[in-house]
């Protein structure tokens, strides 16, 4: 019997997985949506919500808590201020995971993970621009 059993361990250290989890919250803060292995996305869900949560408080306390979490200061800048404001009024529930399928290689079970009010246009906009500035670069 798995009684308190708390959490997958996903055959990685605790450091690892704590790594992994860090940056697939900052993915997805970053593009409000990813791709990722069925029992990732599972894992991250309550990770996510509870950041989404901190983001909704606001104050100076709970970002500190979201930054000790995340690695870099850009994912809790954009948290505090797009992704609060934007749940506010919401209860939870903050992001949903779709099955997606079978990986090609190895047949993990794949799954995407994103938020429900999420902006389509954020999804890659990063990069986008990274190439814009690296064209007008060269010109």
């Amino acid at each position: 019997m798995r009684h308190a059993r708390g959490y997958r361990r996903l055959n990685r250290t605790h450091e690892h997985r704590k790594a992994l989890f860090a940056n697939m919250s900052g993915s997805l803060i970053e593009h409000e949506q990813i791709k990722t292995t069925l029992p990732k996305a599972k894992e991250l869900r309550p990770i996510i919500e509870k950041l989404i949560t901190l983001a909704k408080r606001g104050d100076l306390h709970a970002r500190r808590q979201a930054a000790a979490q995340l690695k870099e200061d850009r994912h809790v800048e954009r948290l505090f201020a797009i992704l609060g404001p934007r749940y506010a009024n919401r209860a939870g529930g903050y992001v949903r995971v779709l099955k997606a399928g079978f990986r090609y290689g190895d047949m993990a079970p794949m799954a995407i993970i994103e938020f429900v009010d999420r902006d389509p246009s954020a999804k890659g906009a990063a990069d986008k621009a990274r190439t814009a500035a690296e064209e007008a670069v060269e010109e």
